[in-house]
């Protein structure tokens, strides 16, 4: 049942986010992590592709009322490459925080160029 996905951070957008997260919110982002890492199919309730993007996803982490999107990518079918987070005030998800994680999603494509 192990899929063994590894998970690495392109950029510092994710680690700042991260440690500015009190203690509850980091461990419910490090159970949403551990999912991602080890379940063969990850409930929609905790990843699921942004619609109109190519290959964007947003990892869902929920703590009492406050609601967190984690930007991410697959890259080689099991590795998830983490971009920005936030904190979501709104329903819809902010258009600006789509925008960076999708910059930050085509910097990594062409880092990965410039090292073949």
């Amino acid at each position: 049942m192990r899929s063994g996905r590894q998970i690495i951070f392109h950029g510092h957008y994710f680690q700042e986010f991260f440690v500015r997260q009190n203690e509850k919110v980091r461990e419910k982002i490090g159970y949403v992590f551990q999912l991602v890492r080890t379940a063969s199919k990850i409930p929609e309730k905790f990843l699921k592709h942004l619609e109109g993007t190519d290959g964007l996803y947003e990892i869902r982490v929920e703590v009492g009322s406050d609601v967190f999107r984690i930007f991410c990518c697959f890259d080689k079918g099991n590795l998830v490459v983490l971009f920005n987070a936030f904190q979501k005030k709104s329903h819809r998800t902010p258009k600006q925080e789509i925008e960076l994680a999708e910059k930050l999603k085509s910097e990594y494509v062409a880092s990965k160029r410039r090292r073949k």
